[in-house]
């Protein structure tokens, strides 16, 4: 037959489940505070990991685009760095052209060696005319001197062809315009084919073809030139 638990043996056994019961909540408060602090700190990893691939993105996107700033203004600094000398060289080389011009006249001073080189530039019209009756055209200044050389050409020309005569008339009546430096024109097939040969012209030419040696010779070759024009 059960006995009856006593007061004090009643307020044992609640003393002992009370600690029971205190002990398993402190037990389950320490077990949620550990998993709580896990997924803080999985949590915090996972937004450090975000923020850092964030940042490292911006960086890199950043300095990308510093890089292409820099590619773009060394470019465009190197091309006004170009045109510049570019356009220092042009000048100098109209310049140099513009002196020649200005000196075309110093030929004219020598008559020996005037009356030589009309002949030679008429003489290289009637080869390449290899007609039986030309024209030439000079200054009022020159006539006396050009038809000294108009003689001497007719005559290398017909030693040079084997005995094979060409007719060359002064054209009095129409003179080279004003400014003409000197020279001559060589007229052909009834006026048609005109083959000039005035000083002007000639430099002209000169200007042309002369123009990427006379580059080589002031600024040196250019190894970035694939083609010499």
């Amino acid at each position: 037959m059960a006995h009856a638990m006593s007061d004090d043996q009643v307020a044992g056994e609640l003393k002992k489940m009370t600690a029971f019961i205190r002990q398993e909540a402190l037990e389950k408060a320490k077990e949620i505070q550990i998993k709580a602090d896990e997924e803080f700190a999985i949590e915090k990893s996972k937004l450090v990991r975000q923020e850092t691939s964030s940042i490292d993105s911006q960086y890199e996107k950043k300095f990308k685009q510093a890089g292409m700033s820099q590619q773009i203004t060394r470019s465009t600094l190197a091309n006004k760095t170009r045109l510049k000398v570019l356009s220092a060289r042009q000048e100098l080389l109209d310049d140099l052209f513009e002196q020649a011009r200005g000196k075309l006249g110093d030929y004219t001073k020598d008559e020996g060696k005037y009356q030589e080189l009309c002949k030679n530039l008429i003489l290289e019209g009637l080869y390449a005319m290899n007609e039986s009756k030309v024209v030439v055209r000079a200054r009022k200044e020159d006539y006396a001197v050009v038809k000294k050389s108009i003689k001497d050409a007719q005559e290398e020309y017909k030693k040079s062809l084997n005995g094979k005569e060409v007719h060359v008339e002064l054209d009095e009546k129409n003179p080279q315009p004003e400014g003409c430096s000197g020279g001559a024109s060589v007229l052909g097939t009834g006026g048609r084919i005109d083959i000039n040969n005035t000083l002007d012209e000639r430099l002209k030419l000169l200007e042309t073809d002369a123009l990427p040696m006379v580059r080589i010779s002031l600024f040196g070759k250019n190894e970035n030139r694939k083609f010499v024009d």
